[in-house]
């Protein structure tokens, strides 16, 4: 990737496969690729990369005709344009994958104080937690609906053709869009082509932490890993047990033994993690992890409030910074 231009071709650099297809002059027509937590190719098959293909030859018809509007190209930034990674990975001849661009950019990022772990870590949102559903061979064809998305009036069988405000071609382009809203954003237009009906604008309004989605597959070391998994306690419990219903209360549910072999901590399931750092609860945040996430930096002590045999007593825990980057002789 050294020599490519990251500026213009821009993504999740956590993807698996990724399309662009252009005009001559690197206008980008459309965008092919994405996926979800669970796999890889969630979004990916034959018949949908059929569609784009023919939508990015009626798109190069349009460039020949003069019809496409042209975009502002956006500034260039290659991957020797970060100064650890050039010193680290160019100099000594390595080859440079799409995720050590993602990572040493948000490490860059940390490092200056600019990082927004939101915006920056918590990549690609998850459309079906808006209960976005698509059928994937169909492209953006609605199979289901859900949730938010249900309630804004969108129907299976609707075609989406304007997400966020931008046309768009595939779920490759749906999913660079969504990525890109601002994490603080309340409301996502969206327009539908709908049979017998036409266009069809749409409103939804975004759930409260739309933007989390599991990151367990992407090579980050700005994320603090203390190697366990939680679930929330409902507001019955958390009364039950003394806590704030709005608290971010969540219960140990699996101790990875990482934790141990690397003396992270003593946690153990059936713990309730009630605090991190003195804070119980947030107006923005309601997981106990994700807050984590967001305010302690990698690798750092953190203070954690814990309720364990009905006792409540502080317990520090050593995050690990975990590295992705290539070893060893180029």
């Amino acid at each position: 990737m050294h020599r490519i231009d990251v500026g213009l071709y821009d993504f999740d650099w956590h993807h698996s496969i990724y399309f662009f297809i252009v005009s001559p002059d690197e206008q980008i027509y459309l965008r092919y690729g994405g996926r979800d937590a669970a796999s890889a190719d969630s979004y990916l098959d034959l018949d949908s990369f059929a569609l784009a293909l023919r939508a990015g030859l009626e798109e190069h018809e349009r460039w020949l005709a003069g019809e496409l509007p042209e975009r502002p190209r956006p500034s260039p930034f290659f991957a020797g344009d970060l100064d650890r990674l050039r010193e680290q990975q160019l100099q000594r001849g390595r080859c440079v994958e799409c995720h050590m661009i993602g990572d040493y950019r948000a490490a860059a990022r940390e490092r200056e104080g600019t990082l927004d772990k939101r915006q920056e870590m918590f990549r690609s949102p998850d459309i079906r937690k808006l209960g976005i559903h698509l059928d994937v061979p169909r492209g953006l064809v609605v199979e289901r609906v859900e949730g938010a998305a249900g309630a804004a009036g969108l129907l299976p069988g609707d075609a989406i053709v304007s997400f966020g405000g931008r046309r768009i071609l595939t779920f490759g382009d749906l999913l660079y869009v969504h990525d890109g809203l601002d994490r603080n954003a309340a409301h996502l237009p969206l327009t539908v082509e709908r049979a017998a009906v036409g266009p069809v604008d749409l409103q939804i309004h975004l759930p409260p932490m739309w933007w989390v989605s599991d990151i367990a597959h992407r090579f980050w070391s700005i994320d603090p890993q203390i190697h366990l998994t939680t679930a929330p306690l409902d507001e019955a419990r958390k009364r039950d047990l003394g806590f704030a219903p709005d608290g971010f209360a969540c219960e140990v549910t699996r101790v990875s033994p990482r934790a141990g072999v690397l003396q992270l901590h003593d946690l153990q399931p059936g713990d309730v993690i009630y605090a991190v750092d003195g804070v119980e609860a947030d107006p923005l945040v309601s997981d106990c992890l994700v807050y984590l996430r967001l305010h302690v930096s990698a690798g750092a002590e953190v203070d954690l409030g814990v309720f364990r045999d009905g006792v409540r007593a502080p317990i520090t825990v050593r995050t690990q910074r975990q590295r992705f980057r290539k070893l060893g002789t180029p």
